[in-house]
């Protein structure tokens, strides 16, 4: 049976870094190659999941509870929905998984990361994303994409570009430390450049 196991994808990048906008793109890819795919979000993917997120993206609250919060829904997400599909053979691509939380969290909001650890081993600590696409981009830029989309921002994108500095940093330290995991994507890219990209990352994966 373990050789049926599906893979996991997951995106990851600062808000603003133009994840949503290629996930989209990256399903379709992976169906059209004959794949069985589940696409889900952090906070979310389950229907306590998604109250999860309304609270945490809308209700301001202290960084532990957000921290809890954040690993209850995603605890939900494990039973309900990642770990069942990818034991039925289906790959899972999720926008945001535990790597969030050790940026946001902790390289943002200043959290030890020894606490999300623990939280980590006790959820999955037999499961870690095949693959981790990090979106790069400078706050700057993925501050002015938010602002351009007209959209009322939820408290975490309502964040100074100092936090989201911070963020960054988290992220790139992740994938410096476990690059054969996490793959830096240069989102500043036009898109049928990032999608190059990912189709260059994508056949990688699959081929293994």
């Amino acid at each position: 049976m373990g050789n049926l196991r599906g893979k996991f994808i997951t995106l990851e990048g600062i808000d603003g870094a133009g994840k949503s906008t290629h996930l989209g793109w990256l399903v379709s890819r992976l169906r059209a190659a004959g794949t069985s795919v589940v696409s889900t979000r952090e906070p979310g993917g389950t229907p306590l999941g998604e109250r999860l997120r309304e609270l945490l993206l809308g209700q301001p609250m202290s960084v532990d509870t957000e921290i809890l919060l954040m690993f209850a829904a995603r605890a939900e997400h494990l039973a309900r929905l990642i770990r069942p599909a990818l034991d039925s053979g289906q790959w899972v691509v999720s926008d945001r998984f535990t790597d969030a939380s050790f940026a946001y969290q902790s390289a943002g909001r200043g959290v030890p990361a020894e606490r999300i650890r623990v939280l980590e081993q006790w959820l999955h600590p037999d499961l870690q994303p095949d693959l981790t696409l990090l979106f790069d981009v400078p706050p700057e830029v993925a501050g002015a994409r938010m602002a351009g989309t007209g959209n009322a921002l939820d408290r975490f994108e309502r964040e100074r570009v100092e936090f989201f500095g911070s963020v960054r940093e988290g992220y790139l330290a992740r994938a410096r430390a476990e690059p054969g995991r996490i793959r830096v994507v240069d989102a500043q890219a036009s898109p049928a450049i990032v999608q190059k990209q990912l189709e260059e990352i994508l056949i990688n994966l699959m081929n293994h």
